[in-house]
Order: C-alpha cells, then sequence, then structure tokens
C-alpha cells in the first residue's frame, strides 16, 4: 500500500494536527508493514501559491513557457504524480480563520487538475481520481460541529467537497475540536480523536 502524508500545521511543536497525523500512520505502519509512504510537510517545502503567470504556463506547450512557468509545471507535475500514486492520503488539516491553511489550499490547486483529475462533460463534472480512501485530520480551537458556530466550518465542508470533486468518497474525518477551550476540554478532544484513530486503522479496513 502506498501513502501519501501532508502536515500544513504551522508550529510544529504545538501542533495538534501534526501529532494525530502522526500516530495515524504509526498505526498504519503497525497493521500493514508493508505500506511505503511519502511524507511532505507543505509548511517547511509549500508549493507556491497560484499566480496568473503560472496558471497561464499550465496552458502551454513546454517550449512556449518561460522558465518559471517550465519549473512550476515540473512542480505540479511532481505533485500530481505523488497523489496519483498513493492509495491512502492522510492530511493534516488545521482550522485556521474558519478554513485550512492557505498551504494545504495551494497544494490542492496543484492536484486538481483538469483531465487528470477532473473533467468536464456536458452532464457535469466528473472525478478521476476515485479508488482512494482520505483521512484528513480536523484540528479546532473552538467548537464547530454543533451550535451557532456550525455554519462557520469552511474547513471539513470544503476538504469533503474538495476530494469529492475528483471522485473520492471515502473521507473519514479524525476531528480534535475544542482544543483552545481550557486542559479539560483539550484532553477530552484528544481522547476523542485517539479512539476515532484506533477505530480507523485497521488491516481489515485498508487492505
Amino acid at each position: 500500500m502506498k501513502l501519501l502524508h501532508l502536515d500544513a500545521g504551522l508550529i510544529e511543536e504545538q501542533s495538534i494536527s501534526r501529532a494525530l497525523t502522526a500516530r495515524i500512520v504509526e498505526r498504519l505502519q503497525a497493521t500493514t508493514p508493508e505500506v511505503e509512504i511519502v511524507y511532505r510537510d507543505l509548511v517547511k517545502h509549500p508549493p507556491n501559491h497560484l499566480s496568473g503567470e503560472i496558471l497561464a504556463g499550465a496552458g502551454l506547450r513546454e517550449g512556449a513557457r518561460n522558465a518559471h512557468q517550465r519549473e512550476e509545471a515540473e512542480i505540479t507535475d511532481m505533485l500530481l504524480e505523488e497523489f496519483l500514486a498513493a492509495e491512502v492520503i492522510v492530511v493534516g488539516a488545521p482550522m485556521y480563520n474558519f478554513a485550512i491553511p492557505s498551504q494545504l489550499k495551494a497544494w490542492l490547486d496543484r492536484i486538481l487538475q483538469a483531465g487528470r483529475t477532473f473533467r468536464y462533460t456536458e452532464n457535469g463534472s466528473v472525478g478521476l481520481a476515485g479508488g482512494r480512501k482520505v483521512i484528513a485530520v480536523s484540528a479546532r480551537g473552538g467548537i464547530y460541529s454543533q451550535g451557532p458556530a456550525v455554519d462557520s466550518d469552511f474547513q471539513e465542508r470544503y476538504l469533503r467537497a474538495v476530494f469529492g470533486f475528483i471522485g473520492i468518497d471515502d473521507i473519514t474525518v479524525i476531528r480534535a475540536e475544542g482544543v483552545a477551550m481550557g486542559d479539560e476540554m483539550k484532553q477530552r478532544a484528544l481522547n476523542t480523536a485517539h479512539e476515532a484513530i484506533a477505530e480507523t486503522i485497521t488491516s481489515a479496513e485498508l487492505a
């Protein structure tokens, strides 16, 4: 099994999402010893955010691209190949200001490629990247799964929508929320997340 492990927590030593993705990968290694892991730290090595120049270059043949466009096209191809080679994607996606980190959004902008991971038809879009499993770690300072802030969740809903758009419907979200609401709430959230990881990661599920 090939696994792509992505982290996007900004402060490495304090990141709950990083700690939880590491736990997931450790359990996967224990239950599936033959797993092959590719790790990408999107904070230490972020892909450039899309610009008009990069976007225009994607539509040009290689010989018509300038040096910067050729370099960025190579990065896009590399990220796409890593993603398409993976059967399981473990992604750390902390909530920042109601949404995902911009570094993770920049990565998603590179893998959402018409003709590679989706295509448009006369009946609408069709995802081309199905058959994969996504395990997303959602770390949140407050409570957004219920209560008055539920409509402010542009993190988990976005991740489900964007992966669903490219054909991935096997999405598990490991959630730790309320982690900034006191030590007791934080520990409760971590315990819940660890229990969810134990339930999710079984050799039978991911064989």
